[in-house]
């Protein structure tokens, strides 16, 4: 078996791999209950060849956090794309995140208590998540260090949802298109009519 983990036209799968196994014991037992050892043996390795691929359990978390909302962005940047309204493209793109990670039990577990912190932290120290979500702003008149801010702030504001959900789904959309649509539309008057 471990002959098969170390071919090196595998290290991709092997660490796509170990990721899932991760994800599933996340979603089982909490984030923050997942130890190194727990994930070799969810993934049918050593903790060595684990190590190989992730130098700590931060690196794990922080390979599926990545992996998930690239994914998440790619589906939602389709789908508001021919919104014209920046205001409503955003909250579009905001309500479809909210929507995706609840209706994933792999994701909706990051936001359990005891475990919405460690989401939090990393939401806002990751430099992939800044850019992915920076990325809808890219016809924007903004600069790069604004540009940056919005990001970090809009992820917020769904962490924020996502750990302490609204009183429904018309309570959260009510709130974002009262609160973040003006933001958005009053900070990007240049590229409005774009």
């Amino acid at each position: 078996m471990s002959g098969d983990w170390l071919a090196t036209d595998r290290a991709d799968l092997a660490a796509e791999r170990i990721i899932d196994a991760a994800a599933r014991l996340f979603a089982e037992r909490g984030v923050a209950a997942v130890g190194m050892r727990d994930i070799a043996a969810a993934a049918g390795c050593s903790r060595a060849t684990l190590y190989r691929y992730f130098e700590n359990r931060q690196a794990v978390r922080i390979a599926f956090v990545h992996r998930e909302t690239r994914r998440i962005v790619a589906g939602l940047a389709e789908r508001v794309r021919d919104i014209a309204d920046p205001g409503e493209r955003i909250v579009a793109a905001m309500l479809g995140a909210i929507a995706a990670v609840r209706a994933d039990p792999l994701l909706i577990a990051w936001f359990r208590p005891g475990d919405s912190g460690t989401a939090g932290r990393i939401s806002q120290d990751s430099d992939v998540i800044e850019s992915l979500a920076a990325a809808m702003f890219a016809d924007a008149d903004l600069s790069d260090p604004e540009r940056s801010r919005l990001a970090r702030w809009l992820t917020r504001v769904i962490v924020s949802f996502l750990a302490t959900p609204g009183r429904d789904a018309a309570d959260e959309a009510a709130m974002l298109r009262e609160f973040v649509g003006p933001i958005i539309t009053r900070t990007a008057p240049a590229w409005v009519d774009r």
